[in-house]
């Protein structure tokens, strides 16, 4: 039926015209073929020759939600450009979009650059595959692929020729996924871009601009990139010109850098949609989602001006997810000092240790001095020394000097940070008075703060330390800061209190360590910053950030530990920004009231059609955890009810109440010591990725851990040894109801199922014995017993072909307490014995029997 690993599958794969033999097109959907071929070149592609080029695959929900964004898909002639194709996932993912629309394109011409040659037979298989969808649509469909450099050729087309007619190269629309990858100034492509009119340091943004130049007016670009461009000094050019030539229309960013390219971009990355007009228009669709497979998706319209300032020589891209961003950025303007108005300037420290190597020394000898990292910033102080395997001293020589700084007060900042730290800016006082010495060193990896290379008054440099560690400067530094660096420029892009209002705030801070909370408060207090606006910036991320360690604690796993889960949370306790957690309530909520609750005290607006997505990835694992009933007004409600509502459980909402008291350990405790945690419930899952299964030359992912652990094992040793060419009609999956269902496959067998029934984990049509194979996987719920035996009698009455149950254990250690339960008549497997079948009462191992299928059979 399928092989036995979807690995060895893979390894199998050698040349194109087998994989031909995969499906047709009008038989497998387009974009899984595409998916499965991107998996297939990711496995074979070398890791050398992609950083060579900066590649990154496309994976096919980033292609789809791409696709989706252009405004104009009813040309009657469209011409689009793939300025790095790839294996064509881009395009692919635009052809679809195109056929699913009722419209009046007759003609579609695709241009596709690709230069790495073993990418290019994968991208004339996935073009071929759409010129066959778009035939059945009835649109005719031209393709042409240019194994060439895009810049070179771009460059060449785009040399002002008076001999040259450059209509035949320009395009209606274009969808890319750059490379990429960094430039030498004296790089071939530097030239080449800069008989383009740009600067810039890195492919991707050459690859955009060139694309933008080869449109047409009103032509649409959409791309996936890095969100460095959209601010910095390094791409001030390319905002410019880019810019100039072409009207932002929408940007979507996601909130994990990792999540596009499955960790292998560490850049936070970003797509855009522009057109191609110098006009710019109303507004700017800002939407956020946290991965590629959430359509959990915020949304907030802007006016343009308010993304691009129309005065800024410096074209910043203000992507500005949520009225909170707003807010944060309307009190970051009442700041209006510089460092320069202030005297003060931001440095990178001087010390790269590898080039200082022979002077670092572990320990202060005599003839050293202090040497400060990272690793020695703690609670917004300096501990020196640190208990660490870095080097704490550099020797004092001649060849030194000038790595060294005075031993005065300053402020330290580290210069790497990610998106998923709880911090991104963090802070600390260097403090002389503590280490007595005449000179400090600063490793490189740190920022530091000074009065023109002198130190600062201990009580500025707190108050400084202060600010940058609140809050709101948090909150606006992850708006404007896509990279993984917190650099000295963007240090200087800040604006600041006044001197007076620094000095003031540090003499209230004093020599105490201060919590975040009593920072924010006298951030808010001593600056006169309006906590009585619309939506409180401080207390929303803090009750926020409250609720994630509450989810933690009760041990939900890391990909729980989100922004929807802990706003989903607080909605089910009636708790709004301010509340104590001492009021919390438990109210009968259902998925749209909880979401309006999200955007009317939370400031976070979502789209009406993401509501399945808090039902399918944040309360169905509520419910799992025991921490949410669902209807306890109506036990007789279906659970897929649109008028379903959910309840904090009594205990639960028992021990939250006592968060923030002296009750809550002793009552944490108690409540998870009578309660199974999910702790030890996702133990194993955390280790594991989706586990893969293939499924007629088809590559399907199940959600890791749980039952779906026990259902790879079905398809991959059961089923090839108990039903050999066997048809695999439909597989379950933690997640999500159906991970695959061939319906009509079923419906051929006499079967229409009714989507309110519960259906078992897997289903075999069993084609050599004309058997229906029915198998439940058993790791939380019971195994087929009477009464469930009965259920898929019923489920299943209109077939007219012999039944088969089989229940299926990890183990028999897990069997052996469901033995009692299991119903005669049918089958029990054992993953550890997966050679042999139990038979409960039957003359033969896989037994179909006729029976009444309205009465029990034991």
């Amino acid at each position: 039926m399928i092989p036995s690993s979807s690995k060895k599958f893979i390894n199998s794969i050698t040349e194109l015209p087998e994989l031909t033999s995969l499906a047709k097109s009008s038989v497998i959907d387009l974009l899984k073929e595409v998916d499965f071929l991107r998996s297939v070149a990711r496995l074979k592609q070398e890791k050398k020759q992609k950083a060579t080029l900066g590649q990154f695959l496309t994976p096919s929900p980033v292609a789809t939600l791409m696709a989706g964004m252009f405004n104009k898909v009813n040309l009657p002639q469209i011409r689009i450009l793939d300025a790095g194709a790839g294996i064509g996932s881009l395009l692919a993912a635009f052809v679809v979009e195109l056929c699913n629309k009722q419209n009046q394109t007759k003609e579609v011409d695709i241009v596709a650059y690709e230069i790495d040659p073993f990418l290019v037979k994968y991208l004339r298989h996935i073009l071929n595959l759409c010129a066959e969808k778009c035939q059945i649509a009835g649109i005719s469909l031209h393709y042409e692929i240019k194994e060439k450099d895009f810049i070179e050729d771009a460059a060449k087309i785009l040399q002002p020729n008076l001999f040259k007619n450059i209509q035949n190269s320009s395009f209606t629309h274009a969808i890319i996924n750059p490379p990429y990858l960094k430039i030498n100034s004296n790089s071939k492509f530097r030239t080449l871009l800069r008989s383009l009119g740009l600067e810039t340091s890195n492919l991707y943004t050459g690859f955009i601009a060139a694309t933008s130049l080869l449109l047409q007016p009103e032509g649409e670009l959409v791309s996936i990139s890095p969100r460095s461009f959209c601010n910095g000094p390094y791409f001030k050019d390319f905002r410019r010109m880019f810019l100039e030539m072409m009207a932002l229309n929408h940007i979507h960013l996601f909130e994990s850098r990792q999540e596009a390219f499955n960790d292998e971009i560490l850049q936070e990355t970003v797509i855009i949609h522009a057109v191609k007009q110098k006009q710019k228009l109303d507004n700017v669709l800002i939407t956020t989602s946290t991965s590629v497979d959430d359509d959990f998706i915020m949304s907030n319209s802007l006016e343009y001006k308010e993304v691009v300032h129309p005065n800024d020589s410096q074209q910043i891209i203000h992507i500005i997810p949520d009225k909170l961003s707003q807010e944060a950025i309307q009190k970051i303007a009442s700041f209006t000092y510089s460092l320069e108005d202030l005297e003060l300037t931001v440095s990178t420290g001087r010390v790269v240790d590898f080039r200082a190597k022979e002077f670092l020394r572990l320990s202060l000898d005599e003839d050293c001095v202090p040497l400060i990292y990272p690793v020695n910033l703690s609670k917004g102080y300096i501990e020196y020394p640190a208990i660490t395997k870095k080097h704490q001293a550099l020797l004092n020589t001649e060849q030194t000097t000038s790595l060294l700084v005075p031993n005065e007060h300053y402020v330290l900042t580290k210069r790497f940070s990610s998106k998923e730290e709880k911090k991104r800016v963090v802070a600390a006082v260097y403090n002389a008075d503590k280490i007595f010495h005449s000179w400090v060193g600063f490793e490189n990896h740190l920022n530091y703060f000074h009065h023109n290379g002198k130190g600062l008054n201990i009580n500025l440099a707190r108050g400084l330390s202060a600010y940058l560690n609140s809050t709101i400067i948090d909150t606006f530094f992850r708006l404007f800061n896509g990279h993984t660096q917190v650099n000295a420029t963007d240090l200087r892009i800040l604006k600041y209190p006044n001197l007076e209002q620094l000095i003031s705030l540090g003499e209230q801070i004093g020599e105490k360590l201060v919590s975040q909370e009593e920072i924010d408060y006298l951030i808010e207090e001593l600056l006169s910053m309006n906590s009585q606006s619309e939506h409180d910036i401080i207390a929303i991320k803090t009750r926020i950030d409250e609720a994630l360690q509450i989810l933690s604690l009760l041990g939900f796993p890391r990909s729980q530990l989100n922004e929807r889960s802990a706003l989903t949370l607080l909605c089910l306790l009636g708790l709004k920004p301010h509340d104590p957690w001492q009021s919390a309530s438990s109210p009968l909520m259902g998925i749209s009231p909880i979401m309006e609750f999200m955007a009317q005290h939370y400031g976070k607006n979502y789209k009406p059609n993401t509501r399945e997505t808090v039902r399918r990835q944040t309360v169905h694992q509520f419910l799992d955890a025991a921490l949410i009933v669902t209807n306890p007004d109506n036990a007789e409600r279906p659970t897929n009810s649109p008028k379903t509502v959910y309840q904090i459980e009594e205990s639960a909402l028992e021990l939250l109440r006592t968060y923030k008291t002296t009750e809550w350990e002793k009552s944490l405790s108690t409540y998870l010591s009578s309660i199974e945690t999910l702790k030890e419930q996702y133990a194993q899952e955390r280790e594991l990725k989706r586990i893969p299964i293939v499924i007629e030359g088809e590559i399907i992912t199940l959600s890791p851990g749980g039952q779906n652990i026990l259902i790879e094992k079905i398809i991959k040793e059961f089923a090839e040894r108990f039903t050999p060419g066997g048809k695999l009609i439909y597989v379950g999956d933690t997640d999500e109801k159906f991970a695959y269902f061939n319906e009509s496959a079923l419906k051929d067998l006499g079967v229409t199922i009714n989507s309110h029934g519960k259906m078992p984990d897997v289903i075999i049509y069993h084609i050599k014995n004309n058997w229906l194979v029915l198998i439940e996987a058993v790791t939380s719920h019971g195994p087929i017993n009477p009464k469930r035996k009965r259920e898929l009698d019923t489920l299943f009455a209109n077939i007219k072909i012999p039944l088969v149950m089989v229940t299926t254990f990890l183990s028999r250690k897990a069997m052996v307490e469901y033995l009692p339960e299991v119903a005669w008549e049918t089958d029990v497997w054992v993953a550890e014995d997966a050679t042999h079948l139990i038979h409960f009462n039957g003359e033969y191992l896989l037994q179909a029997y006729k029976v009444n299928k309205n009465s029990g059979s034991e």
